[in-house]
């Protein structure tokens, strides 16, 4: 592993919009597509052969990566602190 520290400007924009994207409501929206997907889930409100396949695969398979992805997003925002920080000591605050 290199002893080499880079902090150029793109660092600090590219961690300062990774915290805006995020904290701007991305895992909210993942939340509302879950919750669309519950409700297409119900037999009571949509139902039929392509109704089944979604209940039976399309939907849990989407869930699964959504889930996913929105765990992923919650370990991201809580490492950006650190990130930033990082980049900061690293010459990044000048």
């Amino acid at each position: 592993m290199s002893g080499r520290v880079l902090s150029t400007e793109q660092a600090k924009t590219s961690i300062a919009k990774l915290q805006s994207i995020i904290n701007q409501g991305f895992t909210d929206q993942i939340t509302a597509l879950n919750n669309e997907g519950q409700t297409l889930s119900d037999p009571s409100v949509w139902d039929g052969p392509l109704a089944d396949t979604f209940r039976s695969t399309t939907w849990p398979e989407t869930k699964a990566a959504l889930d996913k992805a929105k765990q992923e997003l919650e370990q991201l925002r809580s490492q950006l602190q650190t990130i930033a920080q990082n980049i900061m000591s690293a010459g990044g605050g000048a």
